[in-house]
């Protein structure tokens, strides 16, 4: 009887890697690995927990030992000095130097690159960077995911910013708000989208793209569909740029989220996971519900 094969999950107490611990848990297919900074604090979280550290790469060889797979994303806020090129290029080393034979790395588009040096989001961009060195390692397969911006955001405190003029608690940032560029999603249904790409490598493992999006959204979208939920809510695009995010929302409005190719890209992600995703309105409704509102 073949053994069981092991995934190790580079992350794994993110929500990223959170949510494909879990879901490769629930089909049962592999053994778990959980890699992380602070074993202790993870205990219990897979069949294995293993200390290792993007920031020190030799803590990444013994932790890849005999596995089969690998799911590897890095941090963009992690701290000032996150380099996230050199600890994607580490995580492949390790990687490839290991015999992983599946390694499915968690990307975003190059921003530079779409809009011609127009726009500058380099959390986006430095993860794109990452791909060439994946792609010419060599291994056996190889895929890359990309996260959506996070259904999770709207429930961040920096959403809504504090009340406008007439005392409506209203969202601003620098975007139009009919601008449809949004591509988002639950981040928790990452992990199906990279439980089906470890059951089928030679369906995915070619280098495949796959973007989770629940829903393409504008900021009209959104405040519609919570307003009609119950909310009091209202939209202002920004004139100002206090987080440094112009850029970022610029680039949605011209390219969107997931860049020109999005449509082949989301069509490859709904094909490979394990489960439907979930849109907007299904997942407001169960995640930021109003107290005393009527189902619409």
């Amino acid at each position: 009887m073949e053994t069981i094969k092991t995934i190790a999950v580079i992350g794994a107490t993110g929500a990223q890697g959170g949510g494909v611990v879990r879901a490769l848990q629930e089909r049962g297919e592999f053994k778990v690995r959980a890699l992380t900074r602070n074993p202790d604090g993870a205990k219990g979280l897979a069949e294995e927990v293993v200390a290792a550290d993007l920031t020190k790469p030799e803590s990444l060889g013994r932790a890849l030992e005999g596995v089969y797979g690998v799911f590897a994303n890095t941090n963009s806020f992690g701290s000032s000095d996150t380099d996230e090129v050199a600890q994607g290029a580490a995580a492949v080393d390790a990687a490839k130097a290991a015999g992983v034979k599946h390694y499915i790395w968690s990307t975003l588009p190059n921003v530079e690159e779409i809009s011609e040096g127009k726009f500058n989001v380099s959390h986006f961009s430095n993860k794109a960077k990452v791909n060439e060195t994946v792609r010419n390692a060599g291994f056996r397969y190889f895929t890359f995911v990309e996260p959506p911006f996070y259904f999770q955001n709207l429930n961040s405190p920096i959403y809504p910013t504090p009340p406008g003029p007439d005392g409506t608690p209203t969202w601003s940032v620098p975007m139009r708000p009919d601008a449809r560029g949004i591509h988002m999603g639950d981040i928790t249904e990452l992990g199906n989208v990279v439980a089906g790409a470890f059951e089928q490598p030679s369906t995915v493992g070619d280098g495949r793209y796959l973007s989770l999006s629940g829903d393409l959204m504008s900021w009209d979208d959104i405040v519609a569909t919570l307003v009609s939920q119950g909310h009091d809510l209202a939209y202002s695009q920004a004139t100002e740029d206090p987080w440094g995010i112009r850029d970022m929302f610029a680039y949605f409005e011209a390219h969107t989220y997931f860049g020109p190719d999005a449509e082949e890209k989301i069509a490859n992600a709904r094909a490979a996971s394990t489960k439907p995703f979930t849109d907007f309105a299904t997942w407001a409704k169960a995640n930021m519900a109003v107290e005393g509102a009527k189902d619409q």
